[in-house]
């Protein structure tokens, strides 16, 4: 059973990772930021929408490239 969850894992990821990733670059990061403001146009602030978590996470990639590489305005 454990290896059919893999799978479906490994099936559902090749079609999202081209989308959703570590951003190491500005134009990777744009590209993400890109994609959340779209989720945002979409889900607004319901919660309990099937993609909510997925702002979620792609708020924590912004945020994480952001405190790495975006200086702070003074």
């Amino acid at each position: 059973m454990q290896s059919l969850e893999i799978q479906t894992t490994i099936d559902a990821w090749l079609t999202l990772s081209d989308r959703i990733f570590v951003p190491h670059t500005e134009e990777e990061y744009e590209s993400l930021v890109t994609l959340l403001d779209r989720l945002i146009d979409e889900v607004g602030e319901n919660e309990s929408h099937p993609l909510a978590s997925l702002m979620e996470i792609l708020g924590i990639l912004i945020e994480n490239y952001e405190t790495k590489y975006v200086p702070e305005l003074v």
